[in-house]
């Protein structure tokens, strides 16, 4: 049995970030042929349901680089490697000193979320509240409210390109923490910044959702950095034509560009797939 593995942003989803017809069409396509497949993203639950709802993605998926998985059938998460509260004072100390405000993501065992962080020192932040998927799915509270015993899945921020830059030099002194960042679309000046725990990545919860469905190989696609313990992993990987250098280097073979829809296409010749 194969497992098909979608990174979604710069992958499975177009410019817009959203499941195009023809890529939603393939994944029917799929299911269809009895073709398990599942994704493995930065994002959280909450802010992939947008982009996922009504395409019966069934199987356990690893959210957050592989922080916490989540189970569609029994609505759980398992979660791994989280960030301790020392761990925290160094991210967070590294923040203020950068004028960036860091927010806090922890997971409740409600199974919930609550988000930390001290006040916003930027009205383009708010733009990270909106992106988060918070709505209902998040409380937001002041980082002076966390608890000692929370579980702090990660912490994300967006802030000038300098000043991220600096959260960063500071981040790689800490062995127990990665960080990935990039450019925000709307202004390079601007980019995003996620750190978690470096116990927790793609690849390892995706080892772990092979063992538990009894997996044989693993086919997957990815664009970014945070891409690579995943492809390391797999049977085979493939990368967009829009990914970065080290991932196309890494990748069995590089296909179609995202936004040409280039996964559905390379899917359907893959596993010659044809709409009845």
């Amino acid at each position: 049995m194969e497992l098909v593995v979608f990174d979604l942003d710069g992958t499975l989803l177009n410019k817009d970030s959203a499941i195009s017809d023809y890529t939603s069409e393939t994944l029917r396509l799929l299911a269809e042929h009895e073709i398990a497949y599942t994704v493995a993203t930065g994002r959280t639950l909450h802010s992939a349901r947008s982009v996922l709802g009504g395409n019966d993605f069934l199987l356990p998926q690893a959210y957050k680089n592989g922080v916490m998985t989540w189970h569609p059938e029994e609505k759980r998460f398992t979660n791994g490697a989280m960030l301790t509260i020392a761990e925290l004072d160094h991210v967070v100390g590294a923040f203020v000193r950068a004028n960036v405000t860091p927010f806090v993501f922890t997971l409740d065992k409600s199974q919930g979320g609550t988000v930390y962080h001290p006040p916003m020192t930027s009205p383009i932040e708010e733009e990270l509240i909106r992106n988060a998927g918070l709505g209902d799915n998040f409380t937001v509270r002041t980082l002076e409210e966390l608890p000692a015993h929370a579980l702090i899945t990660h912490v994300n921020a967006i802030g000038p390109g300098d000043a991220i830059e600096t959260v960063l030099q500071s981040v790689e002194s800490e062995p127990h923490l990665v960080a990935y960042s990039g450019t925000i679309r709307d202004g390079r000046q601007w980019r995003w910044l996620d750190i978690h725990h470096s116990d927790a990545s793609k690849g390892g919860a995706i080892a772990e959702m092979k063992e538990l469905l009894g997996i044989e190989r693993v086919i997957c696609f990815g664009d970014s950095d945070n891409d690579l313990s995943m492809f390391e992993m797999a049977d085979e990987s493939y990368a967009p034509a829009n990914a970065n250098e080290l991932i196309k280097a890494a990748a069995t073979a590089v296909i179609g560009h995202h936004d040409e829809e280039g996964i559905a296409r390379f899917l359907r010749e893959r596993f010659n797939l044809t709409p009845g």
